[in-house]
């Protein structure tokens, strides 16, 4: 089964589910604001592909964090413990397909993983 993870209102999860839905690809949705961060799945994406790719450094939710902690995010470690506090901070839609993990929607990418 593959498992979408992201917040509900972000338009790219919104995109990303929808394409899921109209190519009959069955999946489930997991809601970092309700259901939190898995920290097992999230050391898990880390180490798949790397946590410059995981942290959303364009976001808002970014832009928000005072300098200091933003400074302070130089490797895995200090950008989990930013993901866990703050999990807007991660790029969605994160996706746990059968043998990959993939950050991001692109439609013509994921043709390809269906």
């Amino acid at each position: 089964m593959i498992t979408l993870y992201g917040i509900p209102n972000c338009d790219t999860v919104k995109k990303a589910r929808t394409w899921l839905t109209e190519h009959g690809v069955e999946h489930v949705f997991h809601d970092f604001k309700k259901q939190g961060v898995p920290e097992a799945a999230l050391d898990h994406w880390l180490a798949a592909v790397g946590w410059e790719t995981v942290l959303n450094r364009k976001g808002t939710s970014w832009r928000q964090l005072d300098e200091t902690t933003r400074a302070a995010v130089t490797d895995a470690a200090a950008a989990r413990a930013v993901m866990l506090a703050q999990p807007s901070t991660i790029k969605r839609p994160v996706v746990l397909w059968a043998n990959a993990v993939t950050v991001g929607f692109k439609a013509e990418d994921w043709e390809a993983r269906i």
